[in-house]
């Protein structure tokens, strides 16, 4: 062969070397980005190609899909119940992408999760077409229809999250105001509209947030069970029913400032049972005191403050502070101050007592199915911590119990079931010039069972401001998702 022919020999080769290079670099190392890049249309395409597997909940999906008219996506995501369900499916959208599950578990509903490429390639070589498989949840749909319904009668803002103790399974997870996700699932002008609309800028009620898992709140009154159980872990006060040191009036540690009650009651030297009963601010904020900031934010991390949770759709993390003095500690441990909760927190920490102490990982997904139905994955409940022992888990019971059968929580009251609760009225605004959030946390038991721990939250701007408490907004919508689980089970 003659040098020029060599040399195009030679620079054909390295062309052809050069060109598998650049093929194997796409195909095995950039594949991943190129998959997921937003400005990929033939992954979008083939994206909304085939149906979309769906969202369980009691054994019946509460999504759908629809064939659309126009464009190049055969396929959009339809929601039954829309507004409902939103803070558990979070949306998928064409033009907009997806969120909580819906993301998350994106690679089971589309049918693109590495567990069923066999079943893929197999499809592949039958020619039948790709399917998506199922996120079956633990949600309970009474339970959530319940809670969603007792916010909206409401009218004003707030959530609900509901969880079986002895295992941790997420039984309503409830947000309002809300929105459908079905209206932003295309790409038409109406889509855009709707999405518009969700922009907090445009819509002050803020639809599209999940207020059970984002939002925190100051928990108010529904912490001093938190304070009430540090005070028994800590031998504080070994029982609920000896007499604490709590003068009245108590000026806070370090200040000339008296730590002030809610009207007349019986608070001087109150027992702790009568201390939940009529929720004394001066006992409770006296025992974080005397506690001090370091035993008081243990026994708040084993609750799960100060950390995020994944159910799996991330819970942003509750708050309570460290480097306080007494007297931010004593405010702290009444709810006040720094400390803040997401409604999901306060159902754990009523869960935690009414499971004797445990306190069991909270999650929303029972199991993924493949298209065919058979289980990939089986979610197993876990143990998450023992913020206190079985024995004052006990005793903290029947503070609790006490407090729906003669104190600030009645309303909870059901015929035939053990309640145990605690309300709060949290200050909100500067000052405390807004409207406060009204929080009740309660537990159900049957028989020793105790099927059901709730948290609700409820804000109203509009409502009378002396009307507004824990027992006459938040208790009643309580009372009805307990009796939903209950009346589930039967």
């Amino acid at each position: 062969m003659n040098k020029p022919l060599r040399r195009i020999a030679i620079f054909c080769g390295l062309l052809v070397l050069a060109l598998l290079i650049r093929d194997n670099w796409l195909q095995y190392v950039k594949a991943d980005s190129l998959r997921e890049d937003p400005d990929n249309r033939r992954v979008l395409i083939a994206r909304y190609a085939t149906p979309r597997g769906d969202i369980i909940v009691d054994g019946k999906s509460i999504t759908g899909h629809a064939e659309t008219t126009s464009g190049d996506f055969k396929y959009k995501r339809t929601y039954k119940d829309g507004a409902m369900w939103a803070p558990v499916t979070g949306f998928v959208s064409q033009s907009y992408g997806a969120t909580q599950l819906e993301s998350i578990e994106d690679g089971i509903l589309t049918g693109n999760d590495d567990r069923l490429f066999f079943r893929n390639t197999l499809d592949m070589l039958t020619g039948k077409p790709k399917e998506g498989g199922n996120v079956v949840t633990t949600l309970n749909a009474a339970a959530q229809k319940a809670a969603y319904n007792g916010l909206k009668k409401q009218g004003g803002k707030g959530a609900v999250a509901a969880i079986e103790p002895s295992t941790g399974k997420i039984l309503a997870l409830a947000s309002y105001p809300s929105y459908d996700p079905s209206t932003i699932a295309g790409g038409s002008d109406s889509d855009a509209e709707a999405w518009k609309k969700l922009d907090k800028k445009n819509n002050p009620d803020d639809p599209s947030l999940n207020r059970a898992l984002r939002e925190v709140y100051p928990p108010g009154s529904t912490f001093k069970v938190v304070t009430a159980a540090a005070a028994l872990e800590n031998g504080l006060y070994k029982t609920a029913d000896e007499k604490t040191d709590s003068p009245l009036p108590w000026i806070m540690t370090g200040t000339t400032t008296p730590l002030k009650n809610e009207g007349n009651i019986p608070c001087k030297n109150a027992t702790l049972r009568v201390a939940l009963q009529y929720s004394c601010n001066t006992v409770f904020g006296k025992v974080g005191a005397d506690l001090g900031n370091d035993k008081m934010l243990e026994e708040a991390k084993k609750f799960g403050f100060d950390e995020q949770q994944f159910t799996p759709v991330r819970s942003s993390a509750s708050v309570f502070s460290d480097d306080m003095n007494p007297s931010q500690t004593a405010l702290s441990s009444i709810g006040q101050y720094n400390t803040a909760a997401t409604p999901l927190q306060m159902a754990m920490v009523a869960s935690a007592v009414a499971n004797n102490g445990t306190l069991m990982k909270p999650y929303m997904v029972d199991s993924l199915q493949a298209p065919n139905l058979d289980t990939l994955e089986k979610t197993e409940p876990e143990k998450m911590s023992e913020p206190l022992s079985a024995e004052n888990a006990q005793i903290l019971q029947s503070m609790m119990e006490t407090v729906v059968q003669k104190g600030t929580g009645t309303t909870a009251q059901i015929d035939g079931v053990t309640v145990g609760g605690k309300t709060g009225t949290a200050q909100h605004g500067e000052n405390n010039s807004k409207n406060p959030y009204a929080w009740f946390i309660s537990y159900a038991k049957v028989g020793d069972s105790a099927p059901v721990a709730v948290a609700v939250v409820v804000q109203d701007d509009n409502a009378v401001r002396e009307n507004i408490s824990g027992s006459g907004l938040a208790a009643p919508i309580a009372k009805s998702v307990m009796e939903a689980v209950i009346d589930s089970k039967k």
